[in-house]
This record gives C-alpha cells, sequence and structure tokens, in this order.
C-alpha cells in the first residue's frame, strides 16, 4: 500500500472548506425552525413533533450516502457527486421554508409545506455534510489527520456561529424584525437567502479547489486492494457480540441527546417568555359545530361578515344558533369598498337553526410582536455563545487525568445551563448558561467514539460506528414523540404553555446522563484521545 503524501495546510483547507457553507444552513435550520413553526401558527404541543424528521433523515440519509458513494466513480469525483445534488437541492429548499407563511395557504397547509420543505431541506444538509467527512478519510494520512480535523472543526463552529448570529446583523442593519400574522419576519428569511448562496459558492469552491484521486489512486493510497479486513455483516450478530461499552455508552448518548432535542425545540419561546416578557395574545384556532371543528385562516359568515381572522375573534358567537347561516372557509379573504367579501380558495358549508357553536381557544405567545422577534435574534446569539463555550472547553478536556471525569462533570455543567436557562429572566445571564451547556456539548461530540472506538476490534469498527449513530438519532425521534405529551401533563388549560419547564426536564435528562457515565468500562487507559474533532453531527 502506498503511503498518502503529505498536503499542504492550504489543501487541507480546501478539503474541508465547504464545511463552512454546510453548517450555516444547519445552524440556521437549528435556530430557527421552531420560531418559522410558531409564527405560522403552529400549536406549542406540537413543536416537538415536527424535530422527528431531522434525526429520522439523518438516520436514512448519511449510512445510504457512505455506502453508494464508496461505489461512485465519475468526472466529478466519488464523493463530490453527493456535495453536488445535496447543496444544489438545500440552496433551494433554503429559499422556500423561511416562506412557508408567504403563500396565502391556510395554517395546517402551510405547516405542511414547511415540514416538506424541513424533510428535504434536512436530507440535502446531511447528503452535503458526509462527503466532507469522508475526504479527510480517502487523502489524509494519519500523521496530519489531526490537523486535518482541526480544519474541519474550525471551519465547522465558524459556519454556526455566522448561521446563529444572521437575523441579528440583519435586525441591526435596519432589516425588518417583524411581520403580519402568520409571515415570517424578513430578517429570517434573508438570513436564508444569504446562508443558501454562501453555501453556494462554497460548493463551486469545492469544486474547483478539490481533486479526488481516481479509482485505482485511491485503491493504492487506502489498500484497497491489499488489505480488506471483513467484519460480521449481520446486525444482529453485532448487536449481540457488542461490547459493553457499546451499550453503557449508548445509555448516556440517550440522556444526552433527548436532552438536545428539547433545547431545540423549545428555547425560542423559553427564552421569549421569561427573559423577553413576550405578551400573550388568544389564538382562535377555529369554531365548534356541534362538535365538529371547522378552521382556517378566514372564517366568513354569510359571505360578508369575517368572525376569524388569522386566529383572532372580530365577533361575538352565539352560543346557540338562532337562525341559519352559511360558514366559508377561505385562504384569501379581501373586504371590498361595498362591504361583500371577496374569497379565495374557499369551503362553505351550511349551518342550521339550533347548532350549537363555540370558538376553540388557546393562550399563546404573540408571535407578531417585536419582543417575540427580538428573542428570537437573541437565541442565535445563545447558540453562538454555546459554540464558543464548546471550543474553549474541548480544548480543556484531554487536559483532564480520568476521561470519565471529565465527561461526567461536563454534562453536570451543562445540566446547570438548561435549569439555568428554565427560569432565568435577564437575557444576559444566559450568556452564563450557553457557556455551560456547551461544555456539555463539547463532551458529546469528543468522548463517546473515542471511548466506543477503543473497545473495538479492527474489522467491525465501520459498522459499529454506523450502528452508534443510532444512539443519536433515536434518543431525538423519542423525545420528539414524547415532548407533546410532557408539555400537556405540564400544562393548564387556560394559560400559556409552560415549555421553559421543558428545560428543566433536558437539565434532569442531563443529571442522569452523567450518572450514566458510572456504569461505562473503558478498555484503554489512554486518557488523551488521538483524534477528538469538535464536529457537529447533523444526525
Amino acid at each position: 500500500m502506498k503511503t498518502k503524501p503529505d498536503l499542504s495546510f492550504w489543501k487541507l483547507w480546501n478539503l474541508s472548506f465547504g464545511f463552512f457553507g454546510v453548517q450555516i444552513a444547519y445552524a440556521l435550520q437549528s435556530a430557527n425552525v421552531s420560531r418559522i413553526f410558531t409564527t405560522i401558527g403552529a400549536d406549542p404541543h406540537d413543536l416537538s413533533y415536527f424535530w422527528i424528521l431531522p434525526p429520522l433523515m439523518g438516520l436514512i440519509v448519511q449510512p445510504i450516502v457512505g455506502m453508494l458513494s464508496d461505489r461512485t466513480w465519475n468526472r466529478f469525483g466519488r464523493r463530490l457527486p453527493y456535495l453536488i445534488i445535496g447543496a444544489l437541492i438545500a440552496v433551494v429548499v433554503m429559499c422556500l421554508l423561511p416562506n412557508s407563511g408567504s403563500f396565502h395557504l391556510s395554517i395546517s397547509s402551510a405547516i405542511i409545506f414547511g415540514l416538506v420543505a424541513l424533510m428535504m431541506l434536512d436530507t440535502s444538509i446531511n447528503m452535503a455534510m458526509q462527503p466532507f467527512k469522508m475526504l479527510v478519510g480517502d487523502m489524509v494520512n494519519e500523521k496530519q489527520k489531526g490537523l486535518a480535523y482541526s480544519i474541519q472543526s474550525f471551519l465547522c463552529n465558524a459556519g454556526s456561529i455566522v448561521g446563529y448570529i444572521f437575523p441579528f446583523l440583519l435586525m441591526w442593519v435596519g432589516i425588518k424584525n417583524t411581520a403580519p400574522a402568520g409571515v415570517v419576519p424578513d430578517t429570517v428569511i434573508w438570513s436564508f437567502y444569504l446562508g443558501a448562496a454562501i453555501l453556494l459558492i462554497c460548493v463551486v469552491y469545492s469544486l474547483v479547489k478539490v481533486k479526488e484521486w481516481p479509482p485505482k489512486e485511491y485503491n493504492e493510497y487506502n489498500g484497497v486492494a491489499e488489505t480488506r479486513e471483513k467484519g460480521d455483516s449481520n446486525v444482529v450478530n453485532l448487536l449481540r457480540k457488542a461490547p459493553s461499552t457499546f451499550w453503557t455508552v449508548g445509555l448516556v448518548q440517550f440522556f444526552c441527546w433527548f436532552a438536545f432535542l428539547f433545547l431545540w425545540t423549545y428555547c425560542t419561546n423559553t427564552v421569549a417568555f421569561n427573559a423577553f416578557k413576550t405578551p400573550t395574545v388568544e389564538s382562535v384556532s377555529g369554531i365548534s359545530i356541534d362538535g365538529k371543528l371547522y378552521t382556517g385562516k378566514y372564517l366568513i359568515i354569510n359571505g360578508d361578515k369575517i368572525i376569524v381572522d388569522h386566529g383572532k375573534a372580530t365577533m361575538e358567537l352565539p352560543a346557540v344558533v338562532k337562525e341559519p347561516f352559511t360558514l366559508t372557509k377561505a385562504d384569501i379573504a379581501t373586504t371590498l369598498p361595498d362591504g361583500t367579501v371577496e374569497v379565495n380558495d374557499s369551503e362553505t358549508w351550511n349551518i342550521p337553526a339550533g347548532a350549537k357553536c363555540q370558538f376553540e381557544k388557546a393562550t399563546v405567545l404573540d408571535a407578531t410582536s417585536p419582543q417575540y422577534n427580538n428573542a428570537g435574534n437573541w437565541v442565535g446569539l445563545l447558540y453562538a455563545v454555546q459554540a464558543l463555550g464548546s471550543v474553549v472547553w474541548a480544548v480543556m478536556l484531554p487536559r483532564f487525568r480520568n476521561r470519565k471525569f471529565s465527561y461526567s462533570l461536563s454534562l453536570l455543567l451543562g445540566a446547570a445551563g438548561f435549569i439555568m436557562t428554565a427560569f432565568f429572566t435577564n437575557k444576559y445571564l444566559l450568556f452564563i448558561a450557553f457557556v455551560l451547556i456547551g461544555c456539555a456539548w463539547a463532551a458529546m461530540l469528543a468522548w463517546p467514539f473515542t471511548i466506543l472506538t477503543n473497545s473495538l476490534k479492527k474489522g467491525n469498527i465501520g459498522a459499529y460506528l454506523g450502528l452508534f449513530n443510532c444512539t443519536i438519532c433515536l434518543p431525538q425521534i423519542i423525545a420528539a414523540i414524547a415532548g407533546g405529551w410532557i408539555l400537556s401533563m405540564l400544562h393548564t388549560p387556560g394559560e400559556v404553555a409552560p415549555e421553559y419547564l421543558m428545560m428543566a426536564v433536558a437539565g434532569i435528562a442531563l443529571i442522569i446522563g452523567a450518572v450514566c457515565v458510572i456504569f461505562i468500562k473503558e478498555k484503554c487507559s489512554d486518557t488523551k484521545p488521538q483524534e477528538t474533532p469538535e464536529i457537529s453531527e447533523n444526525i
């Protein structure tokens, strides 16, 4: 097997530069998805369900891209074709997702559109992210992998910070930070536009600067023809023979990723409620008539009286209908000078006399208020602080003599940050909370794979690492399913949903994870990892 040559700093830089653009897209998604769906009109109890899609897509897409790219070769290379496809889809979807509320759709239709866009965005981000991880393994020798991962780490965190603070910066330069009901503010929309443009530039740069080795040369450098170790390909056998470390580290992973899914889901509304004193409004989800619920952006009686307008009741509704009337649901309604209402995309029902009617109402945060949208931008700053705290703590982690102690301590610090976020009402003190959350994030990215790989036999490392990704994806899926149920248990009817308590639940989950570190048995006494790339796994 030929020895891989040393690469110059700038060649190593070029291999990972596209990560900067991909990570901007990921950061914009992470920081703004809950804000977008809340603005469209989603029920707070449903927010966690929308977060099922990102880990589910990671669970499906990343292994598929990895396997297919191993078998691919064309004029663009082995890994780069998947970068091209993923990035181009991401650019298009980034222009659509923040506009989900701008197409005059009903609330339910806008949410469905947003969900499809989110699914496509996360799929494409996963597809674009995988090639950069693989290029380092393909083309960088063992001596330079530490430097290569450090460069990738820097670009990853730099992209995250840029994506997180984009809405805040655009507000600072004068872009409008509020919008009509159901419409996402321009600061968010233009953040996605700029992120898409930067991603496109990064992809073009990568295509120009990166030249992958052709199959013959690749095989020579990676020893594919000479030494191809065979491992067990049966998943059941692999799991049955898995070392105890696989299961104990996976247990810790469960509580960690469960907690962070709640952070991404409920952070914006928590900060808006606690630190920005966002006003609440009584939202009308529809009209219940004899037990049947009628919903729509506009609900109109007898074709000329708008009774519900974007979740707001414009007139009283009799408990019992005295005279028959028509009820029209419309996505677009315009009051003409003569007082009549012109509707588009409508559906009409005849309501008989004697029918029992009532508004279906809920108390929610006013997503159109300046306070809410200022909070949304502030959350981007908090995530940027988390990224910076994570970088600093990642430097400190190898200095601890006991790896398990540093792992557990980091999770406890993160738990303290989550609980602070739940109850702090000063927006500046939240910086402290997110520095602590960054400590947990750094340990979650550095230690699990390091501890696991030290306990694995070489022939099955790839298979086990692929299975280990499930300990990242599955906890998020379970948390997304359980989130709405837990919030409902904590919610008092008639009051705003206590999403801040979900942050405390996340803190408790991290405390449990820190305790579970005790059960990990390491097989390697070396406490300093050879490679601990501080890279956000978009799964």
